[in-house]
């Protein structure tokens, strides 16, 4: 008793006094770290009865350094997500980055201009080039074309015309200036050329002078034929003069020509094949000319005359192959066909134009960057001198030296494959003197390096043009169909009067065309009109019509890609148009129209109304602010400001 007796005094004094927390027994986990070795028993150093205890330890070290050397996110992400991985996996990471939703693409879209509102006149066709005439030649009158704007070194100009129907695209759309046909261009010439009032014939006064079409070709095969008006005179074949000299053509007086295909790069104050992006014919020897490097091509190098039609057929493969080698994914093992009749793509490729409405002397105008030419294709026609190459530059440059192709690391050195140029003389085939021409499409072309340039843009207007260089006198007009003075026999000419289809000539046609032609020139070779005029073409009657199938795969003339050309530009202008309309809240302008909703309500005392061209137009400026045209909901929108010339 005295013992339990004491025992309880002893825990009545224990529960009194203050109890250390150290001694106290609690059921709350300790803060320091359990050591499981002791909880495991496990002595220091082995034994016979537990020779495991060091292997043990040094078992579980490794996964305390595991831990130790666990990397941060900063750093996984720093070696990149592969070494992350691989090193310290995280489930919860990846499983964060699976649910990461990526932004998509940005579209490419033109970019906008903030100018004034248009004027009456500016909803008006523009008007024509002024003539002034300054010489007769080849019973025809040149004129210099005053009041027109020309094409700088960085820039285009195109025409265009003011329409209610085009809002968002701030009311202006492209068009053509007068005359309304295939023709040469007055803004794609240089400022010595001078046209008849057709813009088919021209010629100068100056030194070589170019001229481009107003039409390019992209795709297909095209053909338009060049009648020499002024030039290298036939060989004259009177006998008072020396016998050497029976066959030479002379020289002088008719000045020089040279006809051939250029891209917009090429320079307008020099001659056709002056540079890369032109491929030339020179009338002496009817040589061919490629980035100034004249090579014999005719047979018994026979010039091209006065009087003579030079036929110029191009062939370029679809668009379709032409983006794989500009791409580089062109496969020659794979990529067998050029491709010209492709069964019909769900979607067309962008065509992006990026331009601003001008005021020249009265004409409205479409201003946007011109491309310009790259420094791969200036160093290929201009080899610069270097020193003795060593082993490493010889490694590092083979692939840059080696000649253009389709699939060079260069993409401004690849070419076409299935491309080609063929020459006719008064109906005759010469050949074909150049093959696999340069690619055109982005980004092949780019625009010079300058502010709000983009590069990688196809506008649609980039191609190979019909392009004619004079010289001194010399005279050339175009003909670009469908009434041909000497087509070739497999070219297809749309049947006007049978409610569609298209008719070529024959091979035994063109025979006997090229016949009567030879019996012509035999008969009157005094004369320098060597050519079929155009009212001895043989009729339609002794022509063989059949319906050919194959789009792009026949030999079509310029003038009907002339047409497509122009359907394609209105294609564009929609499209635009439609796509600025989305982005500016073409909720809102239905309402603004409808007269309801909060477009109306924005439209309430914002708007400016204005009476052009005997119509009634409402300007929602109200709407184009709150719709965020000059924020960010239709994308950026430049003011520009331009003082009236």
């Amino acid at each position: 008793m005295s013992l339990q007796l004491g025992s309880s005094k002893f825990e009545i004094a224990m529960e009194t006094s203050p109890r250390p927390r150290s001694a106290t027994p609690s059921a709350i986990p300790q803060k320091r770290a359990l050591n499981l070795d002791d909880e495991q028993h496990i002595p220091a150093v082995s034994s016979p009865l537990n020779p495991d205890a060091a292997t043990s330890r040094s078992r579980k070290a490794p996964a305390r350094e595991q831990r130790e050397k666990k990397e941060s996110l900063k750093k996984r992400e720093a070696k990149g997500a592969d070494t992350a991985r691989s090193a310290t996996p995280d489930t919860q990471t990846h499983t964060k980055k699976t649910k990461k939703i990526e932004k998509p693409p940005d579209v490419v879209r033109p970019l906008r201009y903030y100018t004034k509102p248009p004027n009456s006149s500016d909803f008006d066709p523009p008007r024509g080039p002024i003539f002034s005439p300054i010489l007769e030649k080849a019973n025809r009158e040149f004129n210099e074309c005053f009041e027109q704007i020309s094409n700088k070194k960085a820039f285009r100009y195109t025409n265009c015309i003011a329409d209610p129907s085009f809002p968002s695209s701030r009311w202006f759309r492209q068009t053509e200036a007068s005359p309304f046909h295939p023709r040469f261009s007055f803004q794609e010439a240089s400022s010595h050329i001078l046209f008849d009032s057709t813009g088919r014939s021209i010629t100068t006064e100056k030194g070589f002078r170019m001229a481009r079409a107003n039409v390019a070709a992209r795709e297909g095969r095209w053909y338009y034929e060049c009648k020499i008006l002024s030039g290298v005179r036939p060989p004259s074949r009177s006998p008072s003069l020396n016998t050497p000299s029976l066959n030479k053509p002379d020289t002088t007086g008719g000045g020089h020509v040279r006809l051939g295909w250029a891209r917009r790069e090429a320079n307008l104050d020099t001659p056709v094949g002056f540079d890369a992006y032109s491929y030339g014919l020179r009338d002496v020897s009817g040589q061919k000319v490629h980035m100034s490097r004249p090579k014999d091509f005719s047979p018994g190098n026979e010039s091209f005359h006065e009087g003579d039609v030079i036929g110029l057929e191009i062939t370029l493969p679809s668009l379709a192959l032409h983006r794989k080698v500009v791409e580089g994914s062109y496969n020659k093992a794979v990529d067998v066909s050029d491709d010209l009749d492709p069964h019909p793509a769900a979607e067309a490729p962008d065509i992006v134009r990026d331009r601003v409405p001008i005021r020249y002397k009265g004409i409205v105008y479409f201003e946007q960057f011109e491309y310009s030419s790259a420094k791969d294709l200036e160093e290929l026609m201009n080899p610069s001198p270097s020193s003795a190459p060593t082993a490493a530059t010889t490694t590092t440059n083979a692939a840059s030296a080696a000649p253009p192709n389709p699939n060079h690391p260069s993409v401004a050195l690849r070419t076409l494959p299935f491309s080609n140029i063929k020459v006719y003389k008064n109906g005759k085939l010469l050949g074909a003197p150049f093959a696999d021409l340069f690619a055109f499409l982005p980004p092949a072309s780019k625009p010079a390096a300058q502010q709000g340039a983009r590069d990688g843009l196809d506008d649609g207007m980039l191609g190979y043009f019909p392009a004619i260089s004079v010289f001194r006198g010399g005279a050339v007009e175009v003909n670009f169909g469908p009434d041909f003075w000497c087509p070739p026999g497999d070219l297809a000419v749309p049947i006007s009067n049978s409610g569609g289809g298209y008719y070529y000539y024959s091979s035994a046609a063109a025979e006997d065309e090229n016949e009567n032609h030879d019996a012509i020139k035999k008969t009157d070779q005094s004369s320098a009109a060597g050519a079929i005029p155009p009212e001895e073409t043989p009729p339609a009657a002794t022509r063989k019509q059949q319906h050919i199938q194959g789009k792009n795969s026949r030999l079509r003339g310029m003038g009907e890609r002339y047409v497509e050309q122009i359907a394609e530009d209105v294609v564009y202008d929609v499209v635009d148009e439609v796509d600025f309309w989305v982005l500016d809240a073409g909720e809102m302008m239905a309402d603004v129209a409808a007269g309801t909703g909060e477009g109306a309500e924005a439209q309430k005392g914002r708007s400016s109304a204005s009476t052009v061209a005997g119509m009634m137009m409402v300007t929602p400026v109200g709407m184009v602010e709150q719709a965020g045209m000059l924020g960010g909901g239709g994308g950026e929108i430049k003011e520009i400001v331009q003082e009236e010339e």
